[in-house]
């Protein structure tokens, strides 16, 4: 019985990534995921009680997978810039996996409190493996500096996802130029 509920989960948590993926926050509702699980939609509300339940699922789940993709790119960096490409680099060539997909998604969603509490943690720990480089690269405030950096990382992943004119390619080097070299470019 455990291991069939697991299963459903499961189920319902990859409906969730489609629909998010597809169509963004709108299309994930629970009569949605009933029909794309086979569910009913009151069998839903067993596994979530709400799609801020869901979303918050997600964030637990994909979230770290996302992150250890980034620290892996890190860990394979050699020096502080290096690690600093890798951290711009890794994010944005996430940016067409359907994890990611969802995060960008549930991000721009409105959703309850505590899911955006979870997202800010998860943003928290993403910024948190880069503070070490941007400290070596002679930042005077490195926490500031990490920050400052995701938020090129943003910037760039709403350009890629709304399908600016440039090309993927171009949007993530002019962000690695910028992280790492600024304006000045």
């Amino acid at each position: 019985m455990a291991e069939h509920r697991t299963m459903q989960r499961q189920a319902l948590l990859e409906a969730a990534r489609t629909l998010l993926s597809e169509g963004g926050t709108d299309a994930l509702t629970f009569p949605a995921l009933a029909e794309r699980t086979g569910l009913a939609r009151s069998s839903v509300y067993e596994y979530f009680r709400s799609r801020a339940a869901v979303v918050e699922e997600l964030c637990a789940v994909d979230f770290p997978v996302w992150a250890a993709e980034v620290e892996a790119a890190l860990a394979d960096a050699p020096t502080p810039e290096a690690k600093t490409e890798a951290y711009v680099r890794r994010q944005l060539a996430l940016v067409g996996d359907r994890r990611h997909r969802a995060v960008v998604a549930i991000s721009a969603g409105e959703l309850d409190e505590g899911a955006r509490e979870k997202i800010r943690a998860a943003h928290g720990g993403l910024v948190a493996l880069i503070v070490e480089a941007i400290e070596a690269l002679g930042h005077p405030e490195p926490r500031l500096g990490a920050m400052l950096l995701q938020g090129v990382v943003d910037a760039a992943v709403r350009r890629i996802e709304l399908g600016a004119a440039e090309d993927p390619a171009a949007v993530t080097d002019a962000a690695v130029a910028m992280a790492l070299r600024g304006l000045t470019a």
